[in-house]
């Protein structure tokens, strides 16, 4: 495309197009240019510098658009621009002071980057601001510049979800035409200015998830348009002062998690437009005031984990017909049935656990209209008498640790978890017996009590037998002593019924085969499914893969990651050695991947997804464990799947240990495909080449079959796309083509194969750290020598 020919053109718009270019320096021939819309493409190299020449543009728009790397330098010679949108298109570095050239803008949005460092001062020069944006940067740190003040015409102010500390600068009180003031999710600490109250005109204000302290400042009452309020999760105390009650725009109120004392003021009543109120984890005591029944357009109210409300529900809230939650848990709550609330229409969760409601449940508490959805939780009060029929109607309930007696009607009994009636020592089970099974008083001590001794007995046994057993050898044989253990995640696992789960390793359990072991399929007593991997008897006596088996038992055994599978425990003696895991019930992705009906559910997300996993997985290995832990043997084979198609690493029978003052020399190990080539020709074992097998992993996934031929084509063209080759052409034909999707699938596909194509560099200096792989759970690498071909 010609460009020149278009020099008189004054707008081009090219938003949601979805197109893989690379912008020609041509573009900056476009001297009339005055408004640029290129988001949600995906562009391959940085802006050409010629982009400076556009110097009449007002408007431009690069947001979700990966470009990557720092602002580009071209940008501080556009100084018309009224409008910079830079939102989501993977931005690092420093904010530069090349922006406070372009002292005319309006709006400026560099949110959802990677932009670190600290505000500079001189942001207080655009003056003539509007709308500022720098949210979820996460890297943006120091204290907020007190030039901010100076942004007088700002209405609209994002700074969530950075590393902001120091306190909130006076200065920002000025800025009495702000609407929306956001600065959650930062360390901020100190009082909230009084000078606050001169903001008369926010309508949304959040300061939550901050170090903020003192007091709730009397001021506030003058936000009389605010709708949204939220100062949670911080250290305000004081009480809440009753100026909140002239808030009467308030639809969501939020003071959860903060010092709060003393009562609720009854100024709260005036909220009628409220349909949000969270004031848990304070310390708000004494009576929920009956004015609460005023605020008809409620839809959740949490006052839980105050532990010092003390009183009856008031029968006014039975005017609370649009209520569909309400959390009144670790109070001292007295009265709770008389208020009504399981009749309002649209209730479908209480939880009023944790209190001293010493009442008997009405038998017509089941029998209301909305019975069948609701959820309530009554357990750990003084509730009393017996319990109706009518609560077999509702979804679910919680009756455990109160004083409840008779026989359990037997619709309630199967309609209900069993823990939901422990802790009441005088009910009876339905039917004819008279035995209290759920006296727990003496089930649990006596259930201890056989546990331990069972357990001292089998230690002894077993300390003692294996003593006798070393005494007719000079140096003891590890491989013939004999290790047990079990981590408990739900309950106890005893060898037993690890035997009687897959009745002595019967192959009618077995779900697969490995180079030295057996996989089993093992369901315990408490219904939770392990799988099993036991080592063959044969395989038993081979010194290597006996070492292999117990070096998987060791790695797995000191590290967590949730994209690690998880040893629940393992057994290692002469007879029976074998190790639990969590149960992966997709299994490989190798074998998803040629499975066509399998294959087809996982799309472009989900493939994404599972790359991004296999990426944080290694990065924690190489670069948050100590010492660093190489894997060795990456395909994917050994990348496992669960039910919701999340991947984790599996089979650390080749882990090895990267010890940084050895030549760290091995013998070759892995699978064929996946090894990287150096070991061809040299022994020695680096992270990189775990790197290697990574990309290869990447590129199968996005392929849908194993890239061998790909990448002798790639190495041939010095890892460029060979000629005449579209990505398009490679991608899982299986799926639907990423362009038929939404933006985001197309441009994390591309991302996933540009970085693969670093990582199986033949050189493993030039391939890129897992940890530069996995930078903030996304593909941050600056890949700009990989020449990506159109996929349209």
């Amino acid at each position: 495309l010609d460009l020149l020919a278009f020099h008189r053109i004054a707008r081009i718009d090219l938003s949601g197009m979805r197109l893989i270019v690379e912008l020609p320096p041509q573009i900056g021939s476009l001297s009339n240019l005055t408004y640029l819309n290129l988001s949600r493409n995906l562009f391959i190299v940085d802006l050409p510098l010629s982009f400076s020449n556009l110097t009449k543009l007002e408007s431009l728009d690069l947001s979700h658009s990966p470009i990557g790397g720092a602002i580009p330098y071209a940008i501080g010679n556009l100084t018309s621009l009224v409008s910079l949108g830079l939102s989501n298109i993977d931005l690092r570095g420093n904010l530069p002071l090349l922006l406070t050239n372009l002292t005319k803008l309006e709006s400026l949005d560099i949110s959802f980057n990677y932009i670190e460092g600290a505000i500079p001062p001189e942001i207080g020069d655009l003056t003539k601001l509007v709308a500022l944006d720098l949210s979820h940067n996460y890297r943006i740190n120091g204290s907020l510049p007190f030039t901010l003040g100076r942004l007088t015409r700002l209405k609209s102010l994002h700074l969530s979800g950075n590393q902001l500390e120091g306190i909130l600068p006076i200065s920002l009180t000025n800025l009495t035409k702000l609407e929306i003031l956001n600065i959650s999710y930062n360390s901020i600490g100190g009082a909230i200015p009084f000078g606050i109250g001169n903001l008369t005109s926010l309508v949304s204000l959040d300061l939550s998830n901050n170090r903020l302290q003192s007091n709730l400042p009397l001021s506030l009452a003058n936000l009389t348009k605010l709708e949204s309020l939220d100062i949670s999760h911080n250290s305000i105390g004081g009480a809440i002062p009753s100026g909140i009650g002239n808030l009467t725009s308030l639809v969501s109120l939020d003071l959860s998690n903060n010092r709060l004392q003393s009562n609720l003021p009854l100024s709260l009543a005036n909220l009628t437009k409220l349909e949000s109120l969270d004031i848990s984890h304070n310390s708000i005591g004494g009576a929920i005031p009956s004015g609460i029944g005023n605020l008809t357009s409620l839809v959740s109210l949490d006052l839980s984990h105050n532990y010092r409300i003390n009183c009856s529900l008031p029968s006014t809230l039975g005017r609370l017909t649009r209520l569909e939650s309400l959390r009144l848990s670790h109070n001292q709550l007295k009265g709770f049935f008389e208020a009504g609330i399981a009749k309002l229409p649209s209730i479908k969760m209480i939880d009023v656990s944790y209190n001293q409601i010493f009442e008997q449940i009405p038998f017509e508490f089941g029998y209301y209209a909305n019975a069948h959805s609701l959820n309530i939780d009554l357990s750990h009060n003084n509730l009393y008498g017996t319990i109706p029929k009518s609560l077999s109607n509702l979804r679910n309930i919680d009756l455990s640790y109160n004083d409840l007696e008779g026989r359990i009607p037997i619709g309630v009994w199967y309609a209900f978890p069993k823990g939901s009636f422990l802790g009441n020592d005088r009910l009876l089970l339905p039917g004819d017996s008279t035995t209290h099974v759920l006296d727990t008083s003496v089930i649990l001590p006596l259930a201890l009590f056989f546990a331990c001794l069972f357990s001292a007995m089998f230690i002894i046994f077993i300390y003692y037998y294996f003593k006798g057993k070393k005494t007719t050898s000079v140096k003891p044989d590890l491989k013939h002593g004999d290790i047990f253990k079990i981590w408990n995640y739900d309950g106890t696992i005893a060898y037993e019924d690890i035997i009687e789960a897959t009745q002595d390793f019967d192959f009618t359990h077995c779900i697969g085969t490995g180079g030295y072991g057996s996989v089993y399929r093992a369901q315990l007593p408490t219904g939770k499914i392990v799988a099993v991997k036991k080592l063959h008897r044969f395989e038993g006596e081979n010194p290597t893969f006996d070492a292999c088996f117990r070096n998987e038992a060791k790695v797995l055994s000191e590290i967590r990651h949730r994209n690690i599978v998880k040893l629940f425990g393992f057994c290692l003696h002469k007879r029976c050695m074998f190790l639990i895991y969590e149960y992966m019930e997709m299994g490989s992705l190798f074998c998803v991947l040629r499975d066509s009906n399998e294959a087809v559910e996982l799309n472009w997300a989900k493939r994404v997804n599972i790359v991004e996993g296999i990426a944080r997985a290694l990065s924690y290995m190489h670069h948050d464990c100590s010492p660093p832990i190489l894997h060795r043997d990456i395909s994917t084979s050994n990348v496992l799947l669960n039910s919701k198609l999340e991947a984790s690493v599996s089979d650390f029978g080749t882990a090895r240990l990267l010890d940084p003052d050895s030549s760290n020399q091995t013998l070759i190990v892995g699978t064929h495909g996946y090894i990287a080539p150096e070991l061809a020709y040299t022994m020695a074992v680096t992270e990189k080449c775990d790197v290697y097998s990574f990309g290869v992993v990447a590129l199968e996934t996005m392929f849908g079959s194993h890239p061998g031929d790909f990448l002798a084509s790639v190495f041939m063209s010095k890892l460029q796309f060979p000629q005449n080759l579209l990505l398009k052409e490679l991608l899982d034909k299986r799926l639907p083509a990423p362009d038929d999707e939404d933006l985001k699938a197309a441009r994390d596909v591309v991302r996933v194969v540009r970085i693969a194509l670093t990582c199986v560099s033949s050189d493993p200096k030039s391939r890129p750290s897992m940890s530069r792989v996995s930078y903030s759970a996304k593909f941050l690498l600056d890949c700009t020598n990989c020449q990506l071909n159109s996929m349209c």
